[in-house]
């Protein structure tokens, strides 16, 4: 099956040199994937690490998912163990398990307290963990081949429809130390907010405080995994975890000094949220079929909310996807999605731009179709909307909806 030209393109990261202090990385095969692919990575901390993590609102969990919002609670994790190729739920009891076998499996191991190690697994629903002749065979491998350089190995183990490995990285100084910020995610379909099929996993030297951590994550994920959409599908084992072992030898981050908001708080979350929006345009980039990156801005809302609305209704439009996907300026179909949104709209107020060209001012189509075609025929396009209803904001990303998308998920399990 031929990948379209937006899937084709790699990662902004070089997948070598990659380092943060203090952390080893590894990903191997161990029979879980069909194909023999790589379908099992670590991410390990010399120490135990302060932790944040977010994780799927649907309310049908995988057991992993169910095991970490357990473990989280503690605040501390040493070693991340992810497998690809099997997600773990609807495994009932079984399930939750083989979650904690694994983990048991890799703290023994690697000779970590009992409770230190997070599980995660994204693949096909409904279909038990092989442990004994899978996971628990390969975890000695994979312990053994540990490195500080291994994350280009993990980054590709998480792999499953995607196209290409998704690596970030961010470097910075806070309070004169050297910060690293590293992460590394996967995702291509059954993509939308809350979170999406994704699993991403940051890595950190700096030393944060846990609450202050965990309201950084917060706010990135709010900016970044949750502004994406490819299908309108949100899964059953989106998670993000953040580990932060305080290598760096900052003074302790924190949000708030003497009650203002913290100049070291400012810089690390503007970190965070590059490496965070870095991965997710990865996501949609790599979103399964997609030809076109499409960025859609709506602007003067009342209200946040009601222009988050507006951009998700439109992203996640079928009609509007497959028009960009044929490459037809149909703006009938934007508008119409506005209507549907659940939002305050006034039709004589809307206008519409494809890049920087009017296909509607005030409700009224401006007759600038062709213009408007030259556009939508290229693979990156910004759709701008104005509501002229107040100054609230908001971005979004998404793709069309292609010939091949269909191809694949039809062909998953098989």
């Amino acid at each position: 099956m031929k990948k379209s030209e937006v899937r084709s393109q790699k990662s902004e990261v070089k997948l070598s040199n990659l380092f943060v202090p203090g952390f080893k990385a590894a990903g191997i095969a161990c029979g879980i994937k069909k194909n023999g692919s790589k379908d099992l990575a670590l991410i390990y901390s010399e120490t135990p690490a302060v932790t944040a993590g977010m994780f799927t609102k649907n309310k049908i969990k995988a057991a992993p998912v169910l095991l970490d919002m357990q473990r989280i609670k503690k605040g501390l994790c040493q070693a991340v163990i992810i497998n690809s190729g099997n997600a773990n739920a609807c495994t009932g009891k079984k399930g939750m398990a083989a979650a904690l076998k694994t983990a048991s499996l890799l703290e023994k191991k690697v000779g970590i307290e009992n409770g230190l190690a997070m599980v995660s697994s994204t693949g096909v629903i409904g279909e038990l963990l092989p442990i004994m002749n899978g996971i628990g065979k390969g975890i000695p491998k994979l312990v053994n081949v540990l490195s500080v350089n291994g994350w280009s190995d993990a980054a590709e183990a998480i792999m499953t429809t995607d196209a290409f490995p998704k690596v970030a990285i961010e470097k910075g100084k806070i309070g004169g130390k050297e910060i690293t910020i590293l992460g590394i995610a996967k995702g291509a379909g059954m993509i939308c907010p809350n979170m999406a099929t994704m699993l991403a996993f940051i890595a950190t030297n700096a030393a944060i405080e846990r609450r202050t951590l965990q309201s950084a994550l917060k706010r990135a994920v709010d900016k970044s995994f949750n502004c994406i959409t490819v299908d309108g599908d949100t899964s059953t084992n989106d998670t993000v975890l953040i580990l932060a072992n305080g290598k760096a030898g900052n003074r302790e981050v924190r949000s708030q000094e003497s009650g203002v908001r913290s100049k070291d708080y400012k810089t690390f979350c503007n970190m965070l949220e590059r490496v965070c929006l870095k991965l997710a345009h990865m996501i949609v980039r790599d979103g399964e079929g997609a030809t076109k990156f499409l960025e859609i801005k709506v602007k003067g809302a009342r209200k946040q909310i009601d222009a988050k609305k507006a951009a998700m209704t439109i992203a996640n439009s079928l009609l509007v996807k497959t028009a960009f996907f044929g490459e037809d300026a149909n703006w009938g179909r934007i508008i119409a999605a506005i209507g549907r949104a659940g939002i305050d709209v006034r039709e004589n107020r809307i206008s519409i731009y494809f890049d920087n060209v009017p296909v509607v001012r005030n409700g009224i189509g401006t007759g600038k179709d062709k213009d408007a075609m030259q556009v939508i025929k290229k693979k990156n396009i910004c759709l701008t909307i104005y509501l002229g209803l107040g100054k609230a904001e908001e971005t979004v990303w998404t793709t069309d909806l292609s010939y091949e998308y269909v191809k694949v998920n039809a062909a998953y399990r098989t």
